[in-house]
């Protein structure tokens, strides 16, 4: 029986991607992650991340969808929230794999209802969703992982052409800063433009 981890890495920021992250395997080869100590990707260093993103590679299939600012601000300005942004991605992951069981880190406040949906969608497939699933299940752990490595890949190369632009959250001053000294109208494609955040700041 196939089982797979779904979690996500950049919801909340301001420039970048998000990154939905996916780790599918055979159940009984869960005790090889379990033995990686693996935990929520926020709670490891980032060279750590790095060593352990190459060792769930080896052990699991792995998935990722890349949501860029520039797509994520085309769905919202037709009314796709956050959360079915979201949904179209794990449901991508999801197909590619064809597990029995997926647990995810609900993103939607209300986990049972994120399970019924994915459940209508996937009749074959048992949902369990859950706040902080990352921290509860080794798969979640691992795919919070992917995504964050694969999300911090994407800043790095950012960064490459405009140095210093923080984490990308709004709660870093130096992503702040990047925002405030962009010239006007001159925003690059990886700032999420529709962002509440970003409007008030550029007035």
């Amino acid at each position: 029986m196939k089982i797979l981890g779904i979690d996500e890495a950049g919801r909340g920021s301001v420039l970048g991607p998000l990154v939905v992250g996916g780790v599918a395997l055979e159940e009984d080869r869960v005790k090889y992650l379990e033995r990686l100590g693996l935990k929520d990707s926020k709670k490891i260093s980032p060279k750590r991340r790095i060593i352990l993103a190459r060792k769930i590679k080896r052990i699991a299939e792995c998935h990722t969808v890349k949501i860029t600012a520039k797509d994520i601000d085309m769905l919202r300005s037709r009314d796709v929230n956050l959360n079915e942004i979201e949904k179209i991605a794990i449901n991508r992951i999801i197909g590619s794999s064809n597990p029995s069981t997926c647990f995810i880190d609900s993103m939607d406040v209300k986990p049972e209802r994120l399970t019924s949906e994915l459940e209508t969608m996937h009749p074959d497939l048992k949902v369990v969703a859950e706040h902080k699933a990352d921290d509860r299940y080794p798969i979640v752990s691992a795919a919070s992982i992917i995504a964050k490595v694969e999300r911090d890949r994407a800043i790095q190369e950012i960064k490459k052409e405009y140095k210093d632009i923080g984490s990308g959250y709004p709660s870093d001053p130096k992503t702040i800063n990047f925002l405030e000294k962009m010239p006007p109208g001159e925003l690059p494609d990886f700032v999420r433009r529709s962002w509440a955040t970003v409007k008030r700041i550029r007035g």
